[in-house]
């Protein structure tokens, strides 16, 4: 059955994928035609990265060297099954307050208001860690009542005996919040460890 799962799953996020809206304020999000799965995290975790993999492009979302890049809210048609959501990194110190707080309660109005939301990849940089605006990002799905599972990104930066205590840690994070999945995902954008895994979780919320 896992294998059926995994190879239905390779084939949906093989499929067609379209851009179809870019969102700079929560006043102008889409309609909801399709079961959403969302992407977050802090800027610079990588998060642009790993939706090019799970979808098997290169630049289906746009990749950039320079924190907080990523300035709207972008939705992509998978096949006309799901629709996959790249939010705006947070966190990024050396944005104007004003500008990060704008951005900010942009991603937070779409996580709490989007009935057809069914599951968060909240990704963590795996080299570092949950940290504090990693928990209030969690706190704040926990008071939204968004599922959301941990997706640690660049595993391929951590040497072979550091990857289980680097999910181990993930692990205990997950258990003080009552939103999160027990499970913790160990990703690589770059040599696709992980990724298949991934597909397949994501591919359950498919209509």
């Amino acid at each position: 059955m896992t294998e059926e799962a995994d190879e239905a799953a390779r084939k949906l996020f093989a499929g067609p994928c379209d851009f179809i809206w870019g969102s700079t304020s929560a006043d102008n999000l889409p309609p909801e035609t399709l079961n959403e799965v969302a992407f977050v995290g802090r800027s610079n975790a990588g998060k642009s990265s790993l939706v090019n993999a799970v979808t098997g492009r290169k630049s289906l979302a746009r990749v950039s060297q320079t924190p907080g890049a990523t300035r709207q809210i972008n939705f992509f048609n998978l096949g006309q099954r799901l629709m996959l959501v790249d939010l705006p990194g947070y966190g990024f110190a050396k944005r104007s307050k004003t500008e990060a707080t704008a951005w900010q309660e942009m991603i937070f109005s779409y996580l709490r208001g989007r009935s057809r939301l069914r599951r968060v990849a909240l990704l963590i940089d795996a080299r570092r860690g949950v940290m504090d605006t990693d928990q209030q990002v969690m706190e704040l799905l926990d008071r939204a009542a968004v599922s959301y599972g941990l997706v640690l990104t660049k595993g391929d930066e951590l040497k072979a005996a550091a990857r289980e205590p680097a999910l181990e840690a993930a692990r205990i994070a997950a258990a003080a919040h009552t939103a999160a999945l027990a499970e913790v995902q160990l990703t690589s954008s770059l040599t696709g460890d992980g990724i298949p895994g991934l597909r397949t979780h994501l591919a359950e919320f498919a209509v």
